[in-house]
């Protein structure tokens, strides 16, 4: 996603998310942006297209987030797949930053909410 402030990592999955997108794209994108920012914020937008996450993808996630469990200070989930929402949501608050989920619909709310100070 372009255009959102520079402590900001935003994404949008199309399609099976893999562990190869994780390890090609999402964790290069995390440790470049940890390099000049202590805190990040985290802005992940589940597209029309999207279909789910491989085995990988989910083990991917959950390690990325635990390794750098103090270093998110903002995430913003928008997806209209109910299932991954109630997971985030449940999940959420093993993590110390803010979680907020969304619908595809409200993802101008949650753009506006990533980038507030």
């Amino acid at each position: 996603m372009n255009g959102l402030p520079e402590n900001v990592i935003g994404v949008t999955g199309e399609g099976e998310i893999t562990g190869s997108d994780y390890e090609n794209v999402l964790i290069p994108a995390v440790e470049a942006k940890l390099k000049d920012h202590k805190k990040i914020r985290f802005i992940y937008h589940m597209g029309s297209e999207f279909r789910g996450f491989d085995a990988k993808a989910m083990f991917d996630d959950s390690i990325l987030g635990l390794k750098h469990i103090s270093a998110w200070e903002r995430i913003a989930f928008v997806s209209d797949h109910e299932h991954y929402n109630s997971l985030v949501k449940f999940f959420g608050h093993l993590i110390p930053g803010e979680i907020k989920v969304y619908t595809n619909d409200e993802l101008n709310d949650a753009v506006r909410w990533i980038g507030e100070n």
